[in-house]
């Protein structure tokens, strides 16, 4: 069974820290594009950060490339996304997702893919 498990919200001030893990299982990660959504409450749903398949390609929304930085381990079948200098903008839940469209210009939802719970991430003083 495909599944994907998201770890690791919280809330935390301006300028704090967040690593944020997706858990894969019943599949090998590696092989395939994975990406980093939020969405925040009256807001679209939008593409952070992901990773093509192998890691050729490495994509940043332009409001957290800087502060944020997206990995896989592929021995524990994992990725994580590093959230520094966070804002309160960065409010929003976040999900992982595989496969994705995962290009030097976006990471793009694509029809019939999996998706993790969600983590709700909170930034406030």
């Amino acid at each position: 069974q495909v599944q994907l498990v998201e770890s690791g919200g919280g809330l935390v001030q301006p300028g704090g820290s967040l690593r944020l893990s997706c858990a894969a299982s019943g599949f090998t990660l590696d092989y395939y594009a994975i990406g980093w959504f939020r969405q925040a409450p009256g807001k679209e749903r939008e593409g952070v950060s992901c990773l093509s398949s192998r890691d050729v390609i490495t994509y940043y929304a332009d409001s957290v490339k800087g502060r944020f930085t997206i990995s896989r381990d592929n021995a524990k079948n994992t990725v994580y996304l590093q959230m520094n200098s966070l804002k309160p903008e960065d409010t929003a839940v976040y999900y992982c997702a595989t496969p994705v469209d995962c290009s030097g210009y976006g990471c793009y939802e694509v029809g019939l893919g999996y998706w993790g719970q969600g983590t709700q991430v909170t930034v406030s003083s």
